[in-house]
């Protein structure tokens, strides 16, 4: 049956078995038909899966919609797909394990793709080492969607000769491959060229001081901030907000919630439990061709 159909249908049951106030009827009918326009009206509701669901969710949540707001349009629509269910339209409420964002937990604003160019771009000295290490850990921050702590958590074995893409060990000892763009393996290869002159053999860590120890978030986190601002950037930028940036960009490009969900490592880019498993050939496909830095330009 086709979605718009069902939700006249859905409705029509709620005022006739007067289930329901009429107020919260109207509210029901609002949100619903809300839904049905995002979905398409003329889509089949068996045809709806839950990542259906979670990018309509992250649709309210970038209209600034709160959290809350966001969890009764939830309940409305979780109603709808369990009356489908009962009549057997379809085999399982795809929106049981979503959740609405938690108010006032915010990720780092993203920053434009020009934004992400002008902080990347911008000229450094090449004879300071300390610059041609951050450009490596930028770079590699938003051409992979890292943690911080999980670039710097990178040994130089790790590399095996600048790959195409790195083997990550995330939060909850999750493993995952990351492709690793162009621009990114430039640096690295840039940095590695630099290395040499500080590494004291005293850690095998990728990213080192220049007394050859392991560098720290706090020192990363300070001298992109500086960076930020000598590109004439108005914002706070910290190194999470190169991750968040990556994946807002590639989201916005490609559309493929289940590629970004798998690059990021995270469970849902909505708060919601969900892990979606993808083939690395597909997110490889999906990343060459969306992300802003993944090839150098002809």
């Amino acid at each position: 049956m086709r979605l718009h159909a069902f939700v006249a249908q859905y409705l029509d049951g709620m005022r006739q078995s007067q289930r329901r106030s009429d107020r919260t009827i109207e509210a029901y009918e609002r949100d619903l038909r809300q839904a049905a326009i995002f979905f398409g009206g003329d889509t089949e509701i068996r045809a709806l899966d839950t990542l259906s669901v979670i990018s309509w969710v992250r649709s309210l949540s970038s209209q600034r919609i709160t959290g809350r707001s966001i969890g009764r349009k939830l309940s409305a629509l979780r109603g709808l797909f369990q009356e489908a269910l009962n009549q057997r339209l379809i085999e399982s409420n795809p929106a049981t394990n979503v959740r609405a964002p938690k108010a006032g937990k915010h990720l780092p604003n993203a920053l434009s793709p020009d934004a992400m160019q002008r902080l990347l771009d911008s000229p450094i000295d090449p004879n300071d080492i300390e610059a041609i290490r951050d450009q490596a850990i930028y770079e590699l921050l938003y051409s992979s969607g890292l943690r911080l702590g999980e670039a710097l958590g990178l040994t130089i074995s790790d590399l095996h000769g600048i790959p195409g893409e790195l083997r990550i060990l995330g939060k909850g000892n999750k493993e995952r491959i990351v492709p690793v763009g162009k621009r990114a393996r430039d640096a690295l290869s840039h940095w590695i060229e630099q290395r040499s002159e500080w590494d004291r053999a005293q850690t095998d860590r990728l990213f080192i001081t220049k007394k050859g120890q392991s560098v720290s978030s706090r020192t990363i986190q300070r001298r992109l901030d500086l960076r930020a601002k000598a590109a004439g950037l108005d914002q706070h930028v910290h190194p999470h907000a190169l991750r968040h940036s990556a994946a807002t960009h590639l989201l916005e490009s490609s559309g493929d919630l289940r590629a970004i969900q798998e690059f990021l490592g995270h469970q849902s880019l909505t708060t919601t439990q969900i892990y979606t498993h993808l083939d690395f050939q597909h997110l490889a496909e999906v990343y060459d061709t969306a992300h802003p830095r993944a090839k150098t330009k002809p």
